[in-house]
């Protein structure tokens, strides 16, 4: 039996009353890792505060992001990870509240009416796939800063036996990033050039580096902090390994370059200055002018309360003086 007009139409009703209700039908922002909700229900309309920008801050800030919405029900966060330009683009562009950028900001920018302080700090670190047919001489020797420049900036290496002065054969697959990232910036930084200069393979994002240097025996890349080390375990990401610095060139590694084995003991070398800046360097914010109402109090909050999770996240806190300095620039 056909049914009635009337029944059709009051059995839609009801279905679209009952999607209405369901968990999980809110919409979410395709363009990026994560959209972060506020953890409870709240009466009243929700004020929103939009971030995105550099792998490097993402995890230090979906943190955040999740304690603060937990204290302010009503505040909805969203954040999405795409890379230091992205962050700045949007930010200037007036797309995002906050641009998350993992570099020193650029004259250009700030004469766009950027507006920056620093939040937390980290480093970036060159990485090899586990099973390198050089791994042990890497692990236990180093590298100098002038054979990371001749294997990515001059080309001059370009096997294994080169870089570390053997006769192995083996061809080096050079990898770099493809996106406009601070990781990138700050690695070309510390080999004395720019992003641009990095020869190699372009990966888009911290993630798909990692990856691609765990796929191939003979890969190097470099990654941020909380994509080289696992955040469970402590130790470097399943299949990667970290080459030490061999920053005093000495062709071996003495007692106080021996840290990499463990992420708290290479977070205790970045926060006392033997791990060199650059690679390592300061995280931060970028508005565009100076933030005012809800991301004012949002940044204030990261620089205060908010620095209370920032061991617990895989990062290193600013100096007092530093966190002292960005408050007052932020006018608190």
């Amino acid at each position: 039996m056909k049914p009635s007009p009337l029944l059709v139409a009051l059995t839609a009703v009801a279905v679209a009353l009952w999607l209405s209700g369901c968990p999980g039908t809110e919409p979410t922002d395709t363009a990026g890792p994560a959209v972060l909700s506020p953890a409870k229900p709240s009466a009243g309309p929700r004020s929103t505060i939009r971030i995105s920008g550099a792998w490097a801050l993402y995890p230090m800030v979906v943190k955040w992001a999740e304690v603060y919405q937990q204290q302010n029900p009503r505040v909805r966060i969203d954040v999405s990870a795409g890379g230091a330009g992205k962050g700045a683009a949007d930010a200037l562009g007036g797309l995002v509240d906050i641009g998350m950028v993992s570099r020193a900001i650029k004259p250009e920018e700030e004469e766009k009416g950027g507006w920056w302080v620093p939040v937390v700090k980290d480093a970036v670190f060159p990485t090899i796939n586990e099973k390198n047919p050089v791994a042990e001489q890497l692990l236990a020797e180093g590298l100098t800063r002038e054979v990371f420049r001749d294997i990515w900036i001059t080309g001059k290496i370009t096997t294994w036996g080169q870089a570390v002065g053997s006769d192995n054969r083996d061809k080096i697959t050079l990898f770099t990033r493809s996106d406009a990232c601070g990781a990138a910036d700050t690695w070309a930084k510390y080999l004395g050039g720019v992003q641009e200069d990095l020869q190699g393979t372009g990966i888009y994002g911290d993630p798909g580096l990692a990856e691609a240097v765990r796929k191939d025996p003979l890969a190097i890349g470099f990654n941020n902090l909380n994509y080289a080390y696992d955040a469970d375990t402590g130790k470097p990401v399943a299949g990667l390994r970290i080459i030490p610095l061999d920053v005093n060139g000495n062709g071996k590694l003495d007692d106080n370059e021996k840290f990499y084995d463990t992420k708290e003991s290479v977070l205790q070398a970045i926060q006392d200055g033997r791990y060199p800046s650059p690679p390592a360097r300061d995280l931060n914010f970028l508005c565009k002018g100076p933030p005012q109402g809800l991301t004012k109090e949002f940044i204030a909050w990261c620089l205060r309360d908010g620095q209370k999770y920032v061991l617990e996240a895989g990062f290193i806190p600013l100096t007092p003086e530093k966190l002292k300095a960005a408050v007052e620039r932020l006018g608190r």
